[in-house]
């Protein structure tokens, strides 16, 4: 088993939205309707949306390889990248996907532990996230790794409004 992780640039973009359109479908779905996952899917990877991020010098992309098989990534964010104002001590960690079949191999702790030591390289006080709160694997996962919940904000599937928990981990 090797695991291995190459940051993702634009001539990525086409394999980056396949990957996100397919490990967002797998995990939301079956919670929502056809109508608003579709509106989601277009606007949240759209080639020009992922291409404007992977773009954006405060966002980073990372695929996850398992076995030399593209098996997830990691987007973070700092400063005016971050989807909430959290500051310029905080690094957000965006999305953490990891496709069904690779789930259970440790890649979602690697991806997370990639996340802290870059926010440690870059002195940030926190590491924060915003997980939707009907997630509860997810939840359960950050909270294993040290994140609290400190809020919540509202997230738009289509024209649904639900709730991400934001949670945080104070780094020492």
């Amino acid at each position: 088993m090797t695991i291995h992780i190459k940051q993702c640039k634009l001539d990525d973009l086409h394999k980056l939205q396949e990957i996100s359109y397919e490990t967002f479908n797998e995990t939301f779905k079956h919670q929502n309707s056809p109508e608003n996952m579709n509106a989601y899917l277009e606007k949240a990877f759209h080639v020009n949306q992922l291409e404007k991020e992977i773009s954006n010098i405060s966002s980073q992309f990372f695929f996850v390889y398992f076995n030399n098989e593209v098996a997830g990534y990691l987007k973070v964010n700092t400063n005016e990248a971050q989807s909430e104002e959290m500051g310029d001590e905080s690094l957000e960690i965006e999305r953490i996907y990891i496709k069904n079949t690779f789930q259970k191999h440790g890649l979602g702790k690697y991806l997370l532990n990639k996340a802290m030591e870059m926010a440690m390289e870059r002195n940030k006080k926190e590491i924060w996230l915003g997980v939707w709160e009907k997630n509860d694997n997810a939840i359960a996962f950050y909270k294993k790794m040290g994140f609290v919940q400190t809020g919540s904000h509202s997230f738009f599937m289509g024209d649904e409004e639900q709730t991400d928990f934001i949670m945080t981990k104070t780094l020492i």
